[in-house]
């Protein structure tokens, strides 16, 4: 079932003693009925994913290709070979997920709403730049590492792989604490439901059933080969 689908359950009214089980029909109610048996987890109503939920957890995923991109870094500084592959996987993912359709969403349904409504025009047009640039750095992320890449590109691939983790932190977290946030302020709720129908929908469409979770699968699968999928490995020792 859909992630954002409302399961409907059948009402019984009670007027005193008598409950109404149909259109003008009453029956007496039992002292020895049976309680109605709770739903099972299966018919349990989903909670529904708001606008903002989506979209901050596709910054999840985009934190955790940062983090790809900083091991590649740390392996290229150390001297170690470029980890092509991984990198190369992990910006296909940003350009595929992140640029054009996380980007797309932003930019076709929650931009817009605030320029309209005179919020925060001056972020979101910076906002709109860095997603410019952004596409840039990528492209020249999977040029870089479309095969082994050579001595003399590696500097040049670390510096984009920098300036992308530069440029992104600050722009997701300023989306997430204020531009997110203000969507509730500009859209009315009828809307914004529609609009979290309108965000799984292009998400099915783009990503097959699996989504969200099929993406997450494949950042896993690419942090699992450059060894830093164990989360425990990140904490500290103190």
């Amino acid at each position: 079932m859909r992630r954002r689908e409302m399961l409907g359950f059948p009402v019984a009214l009670a007027c005193g003693s008598a409950v109404l089980t149909g259109c003008g029909t009453t029956q007496q109610a039992s002292s020895a009925a049976k309680p109605t048996p709770a739903p099972s987890q299966e018919e349990a109503p989903e909670v529904p994913v708001t606008p903002p939920e989506d979209l901050m957890r596709e910054h999840g995923v985009l934190k955790r290709i940062l983090l790809i991109y900083r091991e590649g870094i740390r392996r290229i500084n150390a001297g170690e070979q470029v980890p092509a592959q991984p990198l190369h996987a992990g910006a296909g993912i940003i350009r595929t997920f992140i640029e054009e359709y996380h980007e797309q969403l932003e930019e076709r349904y929650v931009f817009p709403r605030l320029v309209k409504a005179g919020k925060l025009t001056d972020t979101v047009s910076v906002l709109v730049q860095q997603h410019q640039r952004g596409r840039v750095l990528t492209g020249r992320i999977l040029d870089a590492t479309a095969q082994p890449t050579p001595q003399q590109a590696r500097r040049g691939l670390v510096a984009d792989l920098a300036a992308f983790i530069g440029m992104y932190e600050p722009h997701e977290a300023r989306e997430d604490t204020v531009v997110f946030p203000a969507m509730r302020d500009v859209i009315p709720p009828k809307e914004f439901t529609e609009m979290a129908e309108t965000f799984e929908d292009e998400e099915h469409r783009r990503f097959g059933a699996a989504g969200f979770t099929g993406i997450v699968g494949q950042v896993a699968d690419i942090e699992k080969t450059l060894g830093i999928y164990d989360l425990n490995q990140f904490t500290p020792r103190v």
